[in-house]
């Protein structure tokens, strides 16, 4: 299996040869349940598949990976597609924490791209002001998203910051 990326809410899977995402009991019905309310239909996938809780975000991935993109870059491209057409779950305004496996280096990397806070921001700062709870505006962060990207696509992706958002910028 070539790399595999979860971002957030996406899971990026490019696959080199016959897949081995075949579902199993396809041959009698189009669900593994006997009930077609019970669950999903099974996935086949030769060359890669995108999964997110978003049609035209997945298909942004596809698309990516069609072109050539890694599954780094597909993840991106789904994400930034994700904080278009599902605001509510994901976007740029948050953080981003990624699992990644890299066949070249059959290494499984992570990163925690939560906020910043300000580097002067201490519990002695704090209570210097006069506040006494951590809690409300002196918990934020900066968001963590688009450095999180950058960080994905310098160390394993291949294309530009202005391929992968290109397909958001035209939906939006």
């Amino acid at each position: 299996m070539k790399s595999l990326v979860l971002v957030g809410f996406v899971l990026v899977v490019p696959i080199a040869s016959s897949s081995r995402l075949l579902a199993q009991g396809t041959s009698e019905y189009d669900r593994l349940a006997k009930n077609l309310h019970q669950s999903r239909s099974p996935v086949v996938a030769r060359h890669g598949i995108v999964c997110c809780a978003q049609p035209l975000a997945a298909e942004v991935g596809l698309d990516v990976l069609k072109a050539g993109g890694t599954a780094a870059d597909a993840a991106i491209a789904t994400n930034a597609m994700l904080g278009l057409v599902e605001p509510g779950s994901c976007g740029m305004g948050g953080d981003l924490f990624c699992i990644y496996w890299d066949s070249k280096t059959k290494k499984l990397y992570g990163l925690n791209a939560s906020g910043r806070s300000p580097y002067a921001m201490s519990r002695e700062a704090l209570h210097q002001r006069g506040v006494r709870s951590l809690a409300g505006v002196y918990s934020w962060t900066v968001p963590g998203c688009v450095d999180g990207w950058d960080q994905l696509r310098r160390r394993f992706g291949t294309l530009t910051f202005a391929q992968l958002l290109t397909p958001a910028i035209k939906y939006a």
